[in-house]
């Protein structure tokens, strides 16, 4: 019988979600929504002095945001919960203490101060640094007598001699020698769990099938399954792995903020649109196949499967991800650009959200959503249409104020003058004529001093639209005061 697939995502947030998480929790999801399986949220949350209520807010607001919406979860519920390892340390102490009475684990007592001396010996000795065994094997009255000098124990696992081995779902067979595995922790002294143990019962506790996750987790899986095997899960019931290909900066190099990664709060402050990122992040290590590169979310769960992950390092390109995000804004409706244009206008406070202002808008937008890349570019290009007095950026100045620009301005106020309809159709009609056709002037030069003169920019929506949305009044306005400059 087939079980039914159960994925989590597992961050442990000490900061706002990143590329590398993110895509994580796409491709769980996706593999959860294709196989109609569950898709299950859990916070890591047991380091207390990194994890805050914060981050964890900002995390489920990040997934919803991308809409990765979970099965089961915060604020979701779920059968297997709590899904805050904070609120599971009664189940983790449980196990730590079972291990030591079945002699999976025991009690150790090395400082740190003694664990560090012992390592460095190790180097000196051409030896693979590791825990060496020291209280393996304490007896009842060693261990009572660390207890009276004060001491803390962590709670070590042994290690058999050996290899563990297991069938990655993307890399295929891996082994692990034993003897580079050595006696790991698996809770502090003051009982706090570590990972190793913590996501090991919660994955067994909440019955996942699947594990997929970053290759940097890769040599914890033999911790894992010697946790599965002390806790007597059968090899059957294992969960199964799937270490996701790193992914790469421009420069060949682990993705840092050194070389380009930020948080996704930074892409959605930029602009950004959810399906873009879920787009782009998809490719980072899977294809659809016949180069098919502008999926949608739906097509994204039809199409995904693991076996088409690939084990070689994605690398990050910002071109191609803004390539992708110009793409999803311009197969936006009308309405739905204008409904996730406003808090950026609103935010930058070109508009304060009249309905005069909100219309304005609605009609402008068709005329820039051919021509940006990022939501974060709406502002500067309709700011124009909202300034009350003449201004014109700093850098332009100078393409309205010499002498030829003033004879561009001056024949172009006394053809827009004589207009009667204001239409786009009827300011370029007489620019055209007047400008190019009887003084022979290259269209950058004719209709460059009038874009800054009624833009202020040299960066606008199409000129023509842009002075019909202004109205002529405007227009002339700005243009006798570009000429007074």
């Amino acid at each position: 019988m087939v079980k039914a697939v159960r994925v989590r995502f597992a961050p442990s947030p000490t900061g706002d979600l990143h590329v590398g998480n993110i895509r994580t929790a796409l491709f769980d999801w996706a593999y959860a929504r294709h196989t109609g399986g569950t898709f299950i949220f859990r916070i890591e949350d047991t380091d207390t002095t990194r994890v805050t209520d914060e981050y964890i807010a900002a995390a489920i607001d990040t997934l919803r945001w991308l809409g990765l919406q979970w099965d089961e979860g915060p604020e979701v519920g779920g059968e297997y919960g709590p899904y805050l390892q904070s609120q599971r340390l009664d189940i983790y102490a449980h196990w730590a203490q079972k291990f030591i009475e079945q002699k999976d684990a025991y009690y150790c007592f090395c400082t740190s101060e003694e664990l560090e001396a012992r390592r460095e010996a190790q180097k000196a000795a051409n030896v693979a640094p590791g825990y060496d065994g020291q209280c393996r094997d304490l007896s009842e009255e060693q261990i009572a007598a660390f207890r009276s000098e004060g001491r803390q124990a962590v709670v070590r696992m042994r290690m058999p001699d050996g290899e563990t081995t297991f069938v990655d779902q993307i890399r295929g067979e891996i082994s692990f020698d034993h003897k580079f595995v050595p006696d790991f922790v698996l809770a502090r002294g003051d009982g706090s769990p570590l990972y190793t143990l913590a996501v090991a019962v919660d994955d067994i506790s909440m019955k996942v099938t699947h594990v997929l996750r970053g290759e940097d987790l890769l040599s914890s899986t033999p911790r894992q399954i010697r946790v599965y095997q002390a806790m007597g899960v059968k090899e059957e019931d294992y969960p199964t792995f799937a270490h996701l290909p790193f992914v790469m900066g421009q420069d060949n190099a682990k993705l840092s903020k050194r070389n380009g990664e930020v948080s996704i709060a930074w892409y959605r402050d930029k602009g950004f649109l959810p399906e873009a990122i879920c787009n782009y992040l998809a490719l980072l290590g899977w294809s659809p196949g016949d180069d098919v590169e502008n999926i949608t979310m739906k097509q994204l769960t039809e199409l995904f499967t693991v076996e088409r992950v690939n084990s070689s390092p994605a690398r990050f390109d910002m071109k191609k991800l803004e390539a992708i995000n110009g793409d999803k804004i311009r197969a936006l409706t009308l309405d739905e650009f204008l409904e996730r244009s406003l808090p950026f206008l609103k935010s930058a406070k070109v508009i304060a959200g009249s309905q005069d202002e909100i219309a304005l808008v609605n009609s402008a937008l068709p005329i820039i959503q051919e021509r940006i890349t990022r939501l974060d570019e709406v502002p500067a290009m309709l700011k124009f249409l909202f300034t009350k007095s003449f201004a014109v950026e700093e850098a332009s100045l100078s393409k309205v104020s010499d002498a030829a620009s003033k004879d561009v301005l001056r024949r172009s106020l006394t053809e827009l003058e004589g207009i009667e309809e204001w239409t786009h159709d009827s300011i370029e009609a007489a620019l055209r004529s007047s400008l190019i056709e009887e003084l022979g002037l290259k269209p950058r030069i004719a209709f460059g001093s009038v874009r800054i003169a009624v833009t202020g920019s040299t960066i606008s929506p199409p000129l023509f639209e842009s002075m019909e949305l202004l109205g002529k009044t405007v227009c002339l306005e700005r243009i006798s005061s570009a000429l007074a400059l």
